[in-house]
């Protein structure tokens, strides 16, 4: 029942991109799941509201806030650097590398705008935030995109 509502949920922000942010972090979603959620909200980027990015900025984990800074640091730091390979991507392929105690190693793989195919590595931890989200995954760190190739 738990996956279930968790895709349920996903599919919904999935096909309804126009939607306001409003998936919250909860004990529901898996680490992938959370990367997902990230992933599909990035790809949906508008550079009229930032929705896309808000909605990854609510599953940072609070030590990875404290490093970036405020949201409109965060949206600088996804649109104006190498990061912004993640708006707007055509695909994205995810794969979980390693899930021990209360650390997750997600890969994705990036299908970006620019015809051009990267790699990065989502490190996510368990973190409690509220009654709410006692054990709920948020990324914590990611690394620089790295290219692996041209889009055929």
């Amino acid at each position: 029942m738990k996956y279930l509502l968790s895709v349920l949920m996903l599919l919904i922000f999935i096909n309804n991109k126009d939607a306001k942010s409003e998936i919250l972090p909860n004990d529901l979603f898996s680490s992938i799941e959370v990367v997902e959620i990230q992933m599909t909200a990035l790809q949906s980027y508008s550079i009229t509201n930032n929705e896309g990015i808000y909605q990854c900025w609510l599953f940072a984990h609070p030590k990875n806030k404290s490093f970036t800074g405020p949201f409109n640091s965060f949206i600088n730091m996804i649109s104006d650097t190498s990061y912004n390979v993640l708006l707007n991507s055509l695909n994205f392929k995810t794969k979980l590398l390693l899930e021990e105690n209360n650390i997750a190693k997600v890969s994705v793989d990036v299908d970006a705008k620019n015809n051009k195919r990267y790699n990065l590595t989502w490190i996510l931890e368990k973190t409690y935030l509220s009654k709410e989200c006692i054990n709920c995954w948020m990324t914590l760190s990611v690394t620089q995109p790295q290219f692996i190739g041209l889009l055929n």
